[in-house]
């Protein structure tokens, strides 16, 4: 009996290894992206098969930079965080950094497939494929080479910027830019890139006692993605403005505006005491309101099940962050 208690700790432990290397409870933010963009450009989830191979694309590229990340970090976790999987023995890196390219390729392997499942109007049968390049050019840009620079923030938020058009990718669209997106797409993942750069410039020095002004940038480059968002209705097309669900002119940017306060009233009260607990304590806050930024906006966009169903995932996102590290 005693060995098989052995055995199912051990099996436990080495669960709990891979699920902090896969930053788990995150994943579900990623998923919330795709399903904001699909929902945007499709009005639901159909077809299923073509969202839900998206979606499990994104989660291998998202979770390909999530291992990758510590794949690199290697020799700082090392000194810095002994504890995490890779540095403490409990998974190999070399093991790592093969999982970490394979998940890269799985996922733009998948997302070129979609084209399999079905077709959406004129839509280049290409184009999906195509962001998923993107975004693993970003995340092996980021995790290998920009981390440490000025521009590592900017190389994370075209991570979450290609992860949302990747979303939007399976949609008939005009010809504005070279991957066939319109102007109101490119807003809408912008929005969401441009917080995410603020996120992560918050986040630089979370480990330590960070620089209010360092904070304070963050802060400000957040609340800038947000606007970008309530304002994507101007440069919507008549046809996509049908589908409004509220009235864009004064209820969305308000709403959005009102939402925006929660959301940074944490990463204020790290602003004025910049430890390493309210810092990751914000860090964390910032990057669950993904998940509600996407619900909002499907909630403009589509019938309420939806934007629910995207909201739906905090839940798992708060259970495995229990027992899970985010950051």
């Amino acid at each position: 009996m005693s060995g098989e208690n052995a055995d199912t700790s051990a099996g436990s432990s080495k669960l709990l290894a891979y699920l902090q290397l896969f930053r788990a409870p995150n994943v579900f933010t990623a998923i919330a992206d795709v399903a904001m963009g699909f929902v945007f450009v499709r009005g639901s989830f159909d077809p299923i098969g073509a969202f839900a191979c998206l979606a499990i694309a994104s989660c291998l590229l998202y979770t390909a930079g999530m291992i990758l990340n510590d794949v690199y970090d290697f020799d700082v976790d090392l000194k810095e965080r002994s504890t995490r999987p890779l540095p403490s023995g409990r998974i190999s890196r070399g093991y790592a950094q093969l999982l970490g390219y394979a998940m890269l390729v799985g996922g733009v392997l998948l997302a070129s497939g979609v084209c399999l499942v079905g077709t959406a109007g004129d839509s280049p049968v290409w184009r999906s494929g195509a962001v998923a390049t993107l975004i693993a050019v970003s995340v092996i840009a980021y995790d290998k080479i920009l981390k440490k620079t000025l521009l590592g923030p900017f190389a994370m938020g075209a991570c979450r910027f290609f992860n949302v058009l990747l979303g939007m990718s399976f949609a008939a669209s005009g010809d504005l830019t070279p991957l066939s997106f319109e102007m109101s797409h490119l807003v809408v993942a912008g929005g969401i890139g441009v917080y995410i750069v603020g996120v992560t410039w918050f986040a630089r020095t979370e480990a330590k006692a960070s620089s209010r002004m360092l904070l304070t940038f963050g802060v400000g480059l957040m609340a800038a993605g947000v606007m970008m968002l309530a304002f994507f209705p101007k440069y919507a097309p008549i046809e996509l403005a049908k589908r409004f669900h509220i009235e864009p002119t004064f209820v969305w940017p308000m709403a959005l505006f009102l939402l925006t306060v929660s959301i940074l009233r944490r990463c204020l009260v790290a602003v004025a005491d910049p430890t390493p607990k309210q810092v990751q304590a914000a860090v964390k806050q910032s990057i669950l309101s993904l998940i509600v930024l996407d619900a909002s906006v499907a909630l403009l966009m589509a019938d309420w099940p939806y934007a629910v169903g995207i909201l739906a995932l905090l839940v798992p996102t708060l259970l495995l962050g229990k027992w899970v590290y985010s950051t």
